[in-house]
């Protein structure tokens, strides 16, 4: 298990501290700098010392003390362009680590968000990166420059005189040995805590989420309640994780603090003996003293890996989870309208219940289908199998004569435009809302694609054009719409599925909406979910969904003029609340 630990952390040191090595490379030499000057200094006041009680001039005095202070300043000099370095470097790493946590995480399956609350991930990806950053930043350097920080001390104290030098390398040896061998007991505990945390934060997104319905409904005294909850649980595994971790390390600072008092009373008897100055006792002193900054650098660093530990522990589980959708070799689907084939296609979101069963139709390219269905009949997971936000479990969906399992799925995404009922806005501009942050549009494209779908007049309606700043619920269900519609008419799509929101619409914006689809489906296929009979006039053709299997499946015209069917029954009945 350790060894299986050291090689996650190498990995990782080495995958991301590679790219930045001069920034490392120059945190190094701080240190090693550092550990010089302050092995230097009180040399220095030791031969001043000496100096003085041998009856040296002043000048030499006044020099060795100006020298003493030019180091001083020297080294605090250092030590902040060290800290600076290390700030820099540990926010790149880091930033990098994030980056890579949120791309696996958007390109996991709607099952593993469905049952990881994004408060939760946003603890993964920033808490415990967040964690990693001394471990990013300086641990390996730090281990090296306190390591050679301590051997130093050690080698000079041995010079100066063998007696205190072994007592305290023995102290040193117990101390660090101790540190190493309870230096991984603490992990469990900082893992239980990191734990407690992200639950925190998973409860405070769904109950920022829900903020109407607690408010309407009265319920902020029951949220709060159990918000208490898991705050002292929160408190409660904190508490121990840092109890734990300063019980594993007291024991190694208690040996230091014995071992200072030991050396020191070496020291005194053998100025007494005349085996010793006074300048030389003081450096004895001095170093010993200097053992405890090293030893405590060392203690902390070995905190932070138990934190370390922790964390490298749970975004591995999280970079482990495998992509239930697996990227296709890269065939390229046809321009223009696309066709859409499902052949024998079943799905479940789990193993013990279909969804799906044995769904087969083709719709040429270039025409409308209206797909109607009872809540439940599967129209929605149609939707996500042709954008491969889920593969299906049996059969093949084919987008242009193309198995859409053989495409890129940023290809496939490109080629297929959705429209949801809940469409995403971002607290960012219009600009960045329509092109979802893509710099590369140019206003003037956008601006034709409104003026193409018939909404200019709503863009002169804003404040200040694509520029106007938009928050989540700053427009109507209508206005989002018209938003989603305009994302997908800029990428130019052969494949539209629209999930109509109709009986969300506001009737300001209705007239827009009916331009603005009929407009979307010009040279392109669509599929329409349908909510209102309204949008079945525009289908070409008609799939009637029952319980995840086809009914129906035909030429609109052809099930009009069918008295007998399904679809016949509901016009007659001038309603789809029977599907609905």
């Amino acid at each position: 298990m350790l060894d299986s630990s050291f090689a996650i952390y190498r990995r990782l040191l080495v995958r991301y501290l590679r790219p930045i090595w001069p920034g490392i490379l120059l945190l190094g030499l701080f240190l090693v700098g550092s550990v010089g000057l302050q092995l230097l200094n009180p040399w220095i006041v030791k031969s001043f010392i000496d100096a003085a009680q041998a009856g040296a001039p002043v000048e030499a005095l006044t020099a060795s003390a100006i020298e003493f202070l030019g180091i001083a300043l020297l080294i605090q000099v250092v030590s902040v362009a060290e800290a600076y370095v290390a700030e820099n470097v540990g926010w790149v790493a880091t930033n990098a680590v994030r980056a890579d946590l949120t791309e696996h995480c958007l390109a996991l399956d709607l099952g593993f968000h469905q049952t990881h609350p994004p408060g939760e991930l946003i603890e993964r990806v920033d808490g415990d990166v967040s964690a990693l950053s001394n471990f990013f930043a300086s641990f390996v350097v730090d281990i090296i420059g306190n390591g050679l920080l301590l051997l130093g001390i050690l080698g000079l104290l041995l010079r100066v005189d063998w007696r205190p030098g072994l007592l305290m390398t023995a102290v040193c040896g117990v101390a660090v040995g101790g540190m190493l061998a309870t230096s991984g007991i603490g992990t469990h505990y900082v893992h239980l805590r990191r734990s407690a945390t992200a639950e925190v934060f998973a409860a405070l997104e769904e109950q920022l989420g829900g903020l109407s319905d607690i408010q309407g409904n009265g319920a902020g005294a029951y949220i709060l309640d159990r918000w208490q909850v898991q705050l002292r649980s929160l408190v409660e595994r904190a508490t121990r994780s840092a109890l734990v971790g300063g019980a594993v390390t007291s024991p190694g600072l208690l040996a230091l603090g014995i071992g200072s008092i030991a050396v020191l009373g070496t020291a005194a008897l053998l100025h007494q003996a005349g085996a010793l100055s006074i300048g030389t006792v003081f450096l004895t002193f001095q170093y010993t003293a200097m053992l405890r900054a090293p030893l405590d650098r060392l203690t902390r660093q070995a905190r932070d890996l138990q934190t370390a530990g922790a964390s490298v522990e749970r975004i591995s589980w999280l970079t482990a989870i495998p992509r239930a959708v697996e990227d296709g070799r890269g065939a390229e689907l046809p321009h223009g309208p696309l066709a859409v084939e499902l052949d024998d296609v079943s799905f479940g979101y789990d193993e013990t219940a279909r969804v799906l069963h044995g769904i087969s139709f083709r719709l040429p390219p270039g025409r409308v289908l209206g797909v109607v269905g009872r809540t439940g009949s599967g129209k929605s997971t149609l939707m996500r199998l042709l954008t491969r936000l889920y593969d299906p479990t049996e059969g093949e969906i084919r987008l242009g004569g193309v198995s859409i399992r053989d495409t890129r799925l940023a290809d496939l995404r490109r080629r297929v435009g959705v429209v949801t009922q809940d469409v995403q806005l971002f607290r960012a501009t219009v600009r960045d809302n329509l092109t979802l942050f893509d710099p590369s549009l140019e206003d003037s494209r956008i601006e034709r694609a409104l003026h193409d779908l018939g909404l200019a007049g709503w863009l002169h309606s804003l404040s200040n054009g694509l520029n106007t700043e938009l928050a989540p619920d700053s427009l109507s269900a209508g206005e989002a719409q018209l938003l989603a519609f305009t994302r997908v008419f800029l990428r130019d799509p052969g494949l539209v599925v629209l999930d109509e929101a109709s009986s969300r619409l506001d009737p300001a914006t209705e007239r827009l909406i009916e331009s603005a689809v009929q407009r979307l489906f010009v040279g392109r296929t669509a599929i329409v979910i349908a909510h209102r009979l309204d949008t079945l006039r525009r289908a070409d053709d008609i799939l009637v969904l029952a319980d995840g299997r086809v009914v129906e499946f035909d030429r609109r015209d052809r099930l009009v003029a069918d008295h007998t069917s399904r679809f016949s029954q509901l016009l007659r009945a001038g309603s789809l609340e029977a599907l609905v």
